[in-house]
């Protein structure tokens, strides 16, 4: 037996008994001839001693632990002894115990790890070097435990739904190209040369074909693969929690949900908090009070919508915004009006980075007793001259602000606008300390359009995806005002990101080709993309919907630890798609690409 207890697991009940021990060497220090090591393994630290002479002596030992280097791999027998008082060690759960050593092996020498592995490496060392040593960096306490998170999480999920009648079933990963929003992962078949396998998006036709199966209510730990471009909270590979439920409608499944995210915050995590109940808001009332359809909901900054002020305006920014068919919205920064002009142009960058074209800011000084005692010198803008005290005033009342405050205002295309002060009202949000950092504000959000309007096709598309049902009294509106239409379609958000997409699925054949038809698909088009699904719906099928809530984004909120996504993944890509630890993506010999029917076309030469 190479260890008779893990280091972790030792208590000061382990005192006076004889163990076995076995881990890297975590960090060593020599005191004059008494070495002391800290051994790690998966469980934990503790502190073993090594005394060259005395009544606990280990000469052979201690001479072997002068030798120790940081990761070296040893085993070590000792006995458990209480460390003397004054010495313990209350950061560790081991801290109140040692092992004085009386026999040490070397399993394994380590070369010099090319960065500290002791200390924390998220934000300290350079991602693409903690990439490429992925093995070391999981080795550290931050990446250790994030990962053991994510097994308890998941491990959570599987109970909760098993004891709700739900049962896991796995589907395919080469199955058919379809329309799920983003380009496929695309697979060549060796044996049915010039076809194609997608790796899935989605299991979105085959658990809504598990339903029409019979099985009520199904999940997975489903892998999904999108071939897009990468960000902080994306990867190629994603992992989620895959459900459908039979005889639902919105209430059951967000339900459910509420209840198994609000377990897993109070019984999984430690040091977190939600929001009971989850807020449930229309999709039109977030864009209009926060700009996003994914808003943090843990401060205030409220969006006002100034339009009607604006119109009415001399500011010609403003006022031109309105005549254009724009509009005009702002929000206002508390205790921000003595910003110096440094400041206002750092935002005034940023509101430009994230598409505005401009900034207006208006600041009521600290000293103007009140509005209704405003006065011209307690007007601070680069617009003060075009603005009367009336329209400061009003301006004021819509968004909230008063003595001390800065309006931030953006006027143009609403898509513009509301993009630009969303990224704004989070940046102000973060800069003024304004969110609780142990609460994770959980919301719905529903009633979104059941189309949108793609201006580069000039053509209808899905807003979440084909199968999504329409509200009962909307299906009149598809042909006459699709952009009126609202779907039985719900997110899952929290502080700032999407945590789960849904929807009640439509049933019946003839209203999915309805459908179909709507967004430009031909009857063969709907047979070769989705015969399949839609010869199934002709066999009673009942009426179903689920969601799909991303694993790895729920877990960067639940840890202290992750900067991204990739810090709650064992071996992700880089935001390039890169493997830096396996050099991914790389060629194949020509001898498989002529296996599988397959050229490599010159880029010069692509067309």
């Amino acid at each position: 037996m190479l260890k008779s207890i893990s280091c972790g697991d030792l208590r000061p009940e382990h005192d006076g008994q004889s163990v076995t021990l076995a881990g890297w060497v975590h960090r060593r220090r020599d005191h004059g001839g008494v070495v002391f090591i800290d051994l790690r393994d998966s469980t934990g630290l503790v502190q073993v001693v090594f005394r060259p002479d005395g009544p606990e002596a280990a000469p052979a030992a201690t001479e072997t632990a002068q030798r120790f280097r940081a990761e070296w791999v040893v085993r070590i027998e000792g006995t458990v002894r209480r460390r003397p008082e004054g010495t313990e060690n209350t950061e560790l759960a081991t801290g109140a115990i040692e092992v004085v050593a009386a026999a040490s092996e070397v399993l394994n020498e380590s070369k010099t790890p090319p960065f500290d592995v002791s200390q924390e490496t998220q934000g300290q060392v350079d991602e693409l070097l903690r990439l490429r040593y992925r093995y070391l960096d999981l080795r550290s306490q931050s990446m250790h435990d994030n990962i053991v998170l994510r097994h308890r999480v998941i491990q959570y999920m599987r109970r909760f739904l098993d004891d709700r009648g739900f049962v896991e079933i796995e589907t395919p990963i080469l199955t058919k190209s379809t329309p799920e929003g983003a380009r496929d992962f695309l697979v060549p078949s060796r044996l049915q040369a010039g076809t194609f396998y997608a790796l899935p998006q989605s299991p979105q036709q085959l658990k809504q074909l598990l339903m029409v199966a019979g099985f009520e209510r199904y999940f997975q730990i489903a892998r999904c693969f999108r071939d897009e471009d990468l960000r902080g909270d994306r990867q190629f590979e994603h992992t989620q929690l895959d459900i459908e439920m039979s005889f639902v409608d919105e209430d059951d499944v967000c339900g459910l949900i509420e209840e198994l995210y609000t377990a897993i915050v109070e019984e999984v995590a430690t040091g977190r908090h939600v929001l009971k109940p989850f807020p449930r808001l229309a999709y039109d009332d977030v864009m209009a009070r926060y700009g996003t359809d994914k808003p943090d909901l843990r401060f205030g900054l409220e969006l006002a919508d100034l339009s009607d002020l604006a119109a009415a305006s001399e500011v010609r920014i403003l006022r031109g915004a309105t005549e254009a068919g724009g509009i005009v919205k702002g929000f206002a920064a508390p205790g921000c009006a003595g910003y110096s002009r440094k400041e206002i142009d750092g935002l005034i960058a940023f509101a430009k980075g994230r598409g505005a074209q401009g900034l207006v800011t208006i600041g009521i000084d600290a000293a103007a007793p009140s509005l209704s005692a405003l006065a011209t010198e307690h007007v601070r803008s680069p617009i003060a001259s075009a603005l009367g005290l009336d329209e400061v005033r009003a301006l004021a009342e819509r968004t909230g602000a008063g003595p001390g405050d800065l309006m931030l205002i953006v006027a143009g295309p609403s898509t513009v606008v509301n993009t630009a002060l969303a990224a704004l009202r989070n940046e102000m949000g973060e800069r003024l300390g304004l969110a609780d950092p142990t609460l994770i504000a959980l919301a719905f959000v529903t009633d979104f359009p059941l189309f949108e309007w793609d201006e580069e096709a000039a053509a209808w598309t899905p807003s979440h995806h084909l199968f999504t049902s329409p509200h009962e009294d909307h299906w009149d509106l598809i042909e006459t005002d699709p952009a009126a239409v609202r779907a039985r379609h719900y997110d899952l958000v929290a502080n700032g990101m999407e945590l789960a997409s849904g929807s009640i699925r439509i049933h019946d054949r003839a209203r999915q080709e309805r459908v179909m038809r709507f967004l430009g698909y031909t009857e063969e088009q709907m047979e070769e993309r989705f015969g399949q699904l839609l010869g199934a719906l002709e066999y009673g099928a009942p009426p179903h919907g689920g969601i799909a809530p991303g694993i790895d984004r729920l877990l960067t909120l639940l840890t202290d630890h992750a900067e991204s996504i990739r810090d709650v993944i064992a071996f992700p890509k880089t935001q390039a798609g890169t493997d830096p630890l396996f050099g991914t993506p790389a060629p194949v010999q020509a001898s498989q690409l002529k296996e599988l029917h397959v050229a490599i076309i010159p880029e010069d030469d692509a067309t």
